[in-house]
């Protein structure tokens, strides 16, 4: 039996980026919510709830982008100069939000400006992540095998849109991650906040929903017409149950069920985005056979990945387990 490395690669990048987003996604909204809070204590809380984990996260950011490098390099070369600056952006408000984490508890004078640069860097790196995504979406120009586009491209009010959506989105993670974590008021509040952003998150999602198809005839294509259509339309039916099994959990009161609620409305999301795309790498044009190495440079990257991939999800999970239960900046895990 012959395996197809490309499409098994395109599978592996698909799954980094989807787990980058799902992992970093409620740290990044933690940061966002950062802001909301009414005491040191509280701020303290909030950052204790994602410290032991939130650079782990990030791991994943790099595996999907050097992959994407390594195995894809033609699609590198032309996402890099077409989304230039969002990336640019997003990187340095990563680094500038890893630099609050460090400094803030080891300084008084300037606990507050390293508070705002721990908002201002989640809050940029979220939304620059939006734009990048909805400039894929909505396509880049090449000629040959080449960017042909111009330096603003990826400006658009489409990609404002799904900039604003995934800010939102990641206040939902952040809000039911700090519900499952924190205790007392803070908790209360972040319940109250899921529930709005939760609402949002959906308007996004539908507004997002309904514009994508329009963006490429293909697109409209496999969601509107028949038979990919009745395949298509499995994802909103289940993005109505996650969305119902949210806000049931938090009328309820439950911990753990909102939160896996959001990360389900996430995963969702990305499949949607899979059917959009497959098998294009880079839309409307590059597909991912088009944009792969050769095939003994996927094999040797793939020998390492396999080794390395087990190992990421390991420690991961291992960190998690090991920081489970709520967490309170005076007596630590508990």
């Amino acid at each position: 039996m012959a395996f197809d490395l490309v499409f098994i690669w395109a599978g592996l990048i698909a799954f980094a980026v989807l787990t980058y987003v799902i992992l970093d996604g409620f740290d990044l909204g933690v940061g966002v919510l950062f802001a909301t809070s009414k005491s040191e204590y509280e701020r303290d809380m909030m950052m204790n709830s994602v410290a032991p984990v939130w650079d782990g996260n990030e791991t994943w950011l790099v595996l999907g982008g050097g992959g994407l490098f390594a195995v894809f390099p033609l699609a590198y070369a032309i996402v890099m100069p077409a989304l230039y600056m969002p990336i640019t952006l997003m990187l340095l408000a990563l680094v500038f939000r890893g630099v609050a984490f460090e400094y803030r508890w080891r300084t008084r004078r300037w606990k507050p400006v390293w508070d705002w640069a721990f908002t201002v860097g989640s809050t940029i790196a979220a939304f620059c992540q939006g734009i990048a995504l909805g400039a894929l979406v909505q396509g880049i120009e090449i000629k040959g095998r080449a960017y042909a586009g111009g330096w603003w491209d990826w400006l658009t009010p489409f990609s404002i849109v799904t900039g604003l959506a995934v800010v939102t989105g990641y206040a939902l993670l952040g809000a039911t991650w700090l519900n499952l974590k924190t205790e007392g008021e803070l908790q209360i509040r972040m319940r109250r906040f899921a529930w709005w952003l939760g609402m949002a998150t959906l308007v996004f999602i539908a507004v997002v929903s309904i514009l994508t198809p329009f963006q490429d005839p293909v697109y409209f294509q496999r969601w509107f017409e028949l038979p990919s259509g009745l395949y298509s339309a499995a994802v909103p039916i289940l993005v109505a149950l996650a969305a119902w099994r949210l806000f049931l959990g938090l009328n309820d009161q439950k911990e753990l069920q909102p939160f896996v609620a959001a990360l389900a409305l996430f995963v969702l999301s990305f499949v949607g985005i899979g059917i959009s795309f497959y098998p294009m790498m880079v839309p409307p044009s590059l597909t991912i056979w088009q944009a792969a190495a050769p095939d003994n440079s996927l094999a040797f990257a793939l020998v390492g990945t396999l080794v390395l991939v087990p190992l990421i999800l390991g420690y991961t999970a291992y960190a998690y387990w090991v920081f489970r239960g709520k967490v309170d900046p005076a007596g630590g895990y508990h």
